[in-house]
């Protein structure tokens, strides 16, 4: 039988802070880029503009740009050389809209220097997703089997579980390094103003902070589960 502590356990407290957390982080995120998206950039520029004229200053020419639904659904897929805007980005001319566009065109230029911790993610991903998908299986199987050898399986669901928090990890060097290429060129190349530039930079510390968000997360969920199963805490 499954132990009760599985379905109800004090433990579960942790991934109510992570999802607490998680929820302020996307709630600042909102608010700033909403906030940023009044202030209109004296360039009259479109997201969609910065985004091409960053990608011909960077003499990245392999890299599409188009727009996609959703709100601040912006990213960068290294596989099919695409950045994809959403439609708040693309069509608008605000400080935010250039700043996200701009964090964008930095994981271009992070691909296209092939910048190390991007590969490295790119090339965990389908390990950390598999990972993932398998943990909870083999806490199962692990619980359902007595003894040493449902122990190991146990052991095993959690290192697999562990991958997701690598992933996370090895994300926020990537998304930090991208914002800063982006501010960067933003002030170099003359897309924002000196006054303009930090209201950019507001808006990109505000979304890198739902990555620390989701690492912390992702951090109290492992903990759990070490809590609930790690060692010798068969019930």
């Amino acid at each position: 039988m499954f132990p009760m502590g599985f379905f109800f356990d004090p433990t579960f407290i942790l991934v109510i802070i992570g999802m607490i957390i998680s929820m302020i982080a996307s709630s600042y995120v909102n608010r700033t880029f909403e906030r940023y998206d009044a202030v209109k950039s004296s360039q009259h520029i479109t997201g969609t503009d910065a985004a091409r004229y960053i990608l011909r200053d960077q003499n990245i020419d392999d890299v599409g740009v188009q727009q996609i639904s959703g709100n601040l659904t912006d990213n960068y897929n290294s596989g099919n050389k695409t950045l994809s805007l959403s439609q708040a980005t693309a069509q608008s001319t605000s400080v935010a809209a250039i700043g996200v566009a701009a964090h964008e065109c930095g994981h271009a230029v992070q691909d296209d220097q092939s910048y190390f911790p991007l590969r490295l993610r790119t090339a965990i991903v389908p390990i950390a997703n598999f990972g993932t998908n398998l943990s909870i299986p083999l806490l199962i199987v692990g619980i359902l089997i007595s003894g040493s050898s449902g122990q190991f399986i146990i052991n095993i669901g959690l290192l697999a579980f562990s991958l997701a928090f690598i992933f996370q990890l090895v994300t926020l060097p990537v998304e930090f390094n991208a914002s800063r290429r982006a501010l960067q060129i933003l002030s170099d190349g003359g897309l924002l103003t000196e006054e303009e530039v930090p209201q950019a930079r507001k808006v990109l510390t505000a979304a890198a902070l739902t990555y620390v968000a989701a690492a912390v997360s992702v951090l109290l969920q492992l903990l759990r589960l070490f809590l609930l199963f790690g060692g010798n805490r068969r019930r």
